[in-house]
C-alpha cells in the first residue's frame, strides 16, 4: 500500500470515527432538529410578511425566499457558519499545549481537522438537515429542482463550503497560537459568519456596495452561493464561475492556514527547546 493511499485511508477513518461519534448523541440531535424546526418557522413568516410588502425582493419571489429560508436551516450546522465545530476543541489544546504531540505525529494536522470536520457536516446535513427540509416541503410553498443534476451541482456547492468554511474556522483556533484566549476571535467570526453568509437574509437584498462585498467575502460560499446553485441562478458557465469562487476561496484560506500552522510549529519547537 503505498504512502498516499495510507493516508487516504487514515484521514477517511477519522471523518467515519467523528460521524459516528455525533451520531451517538441522538437527544442532542433531535433538540437540534426541533430547534431549526422552530427557528425556520419563525423565519419563514418573517420572510412572508417581508415578501408580501416587498415583491421581488433580491430577485427572489416568496417560494424562493421560502426555499432559502429552509435550505438555511437544513445547511446551517453542517455549514457551521455560527461556530460549533472542531475550533474549540483545537483552541483548547493549543492552550494546554497538548498540540505539541499532534505536531510530532506523522499526520497532518491541518488535514486531520479538515477530515474530522467533513465527519462532522455530513452528519449534521444527514442528521440535522433533512427533517428541518422536509417539514418545509410539507407545510410551506416551496421552490425545487426538478433536474437531478441541479440537486448534484448542489452538493458540489455545499462541499466546497464546507471547506470554505472549516478554512475560516481553523484561522481562528490557530489564533490561539499568539493569544491567551481566541474566544474574541470566534466571537467575531461568528459574528461575521451570521452575517455574510446570508443566513438572516439573502445578501443580495443588500444594497449597493455593501451587497457587492458581502457577496465577494469567502461566508458567502457557505449559504448565499449554494442556496442560488439549488434555485437555478446559476448555471452554464455562471455555475463554473460560482465553483472556481468558492474554491479559490477555499485554496486561499487552507495556504494561509498552512503557512500560520509552519509558524507555530517553529514556535512549538523553539519553547520546547
Amino acid at each position: 500500500m503505498s504512502v498516499r493511499s495510507g493516508r487516504f485511508r487514515l484521514y477517511a477513518a477519522v471523518a467515519g470515527g467523528n460521524f459516528r461519534r455525533f451520531a451517538t448523541y441522538r437527544t442532542a440531535t433531535l433538540a437540534g432538529v426541533f430547534t431549526n424546526t422552530v427557528f425556520g418557522v419563525i423565519l419563514a413568516y418573517t420572510y412572508i410578511a417581508l415578501w408580501d410588502e416587498r415583491p421581488g425582493l433580491g430577485g427572489y419571489d416568496q417560494a424562493q425566499a421560502l426555499t432559502y429560508v429552509w435550505l438555511g436551516q437544513a445547511l446551517l450546522m453542517a455549514m457551521a457558519a455560527m461556530g460549533g465545530g472542531f475550533e474549540t476543541d483545537l483552541m483548547e489544546r493549543i492552550r494546554t499545549g497538548d498540540v505539541a504531540v499532534d505536531l510530532y505525529r506523522p499526520a497532518d494536522l491541518q488535514a486531520w481537522w479538515l477530515a474530522s470536520d467533513l465527519g462532522r457536516a455530513a452528519f449534521h446535513l444527514l442528521g440535522r438537515g433533512v427533517v428541518p427540509m422536509i417539514f418545509g416541503v410539507l407545510v410551506f410553498q416551496l421552490t425545487l429542482p426538478h433536474d437531478p443534476l441541479t440537486w448534484l451541482a448542489t452538493l458540489l456547492a455545499v462541499l466546497l463550503g464546507v471547506v470554505v468554511s472549516f478554512a475560516l474556522r481553523y484561522l481562528v483556533a490557530l489564533s490561539a497560537f499568539w493569544l491567551l484566549d481566541g474566544a474574541g476571535v470566534a466571537q467575531v467570526s461568528w459574528l461575521a459568519g451570521t452575517f455574510f453568509s446570508g443566513l438572516l437574509l439573502p445578501l443580495h437584498v443588500f444594497p449597493g456596495a455593501l451587497g457587492e462585498a458581502a457577496r465577494a467575502l469567502p461566508w458567502s460560499a457557505l449559504l448565499q452561493v449554494p442556496a442560488d446553485v439549488f434555485l437555478g441562478r446559476h448555471t452554464g458557465t455562471g455555475l463554473l464561475a460560482v465553483y472556481a469562487f468558492q474554491a479559490a476561496w477555499a485554496a486561499g484560506l487552507l495556504a494561509l492556514g498552512r503557512a500560520l500552522q509552519g509558524l507555530a510549529a517553529r514556535r512549538v519547537v523553539v519553547q520546547g527547546g
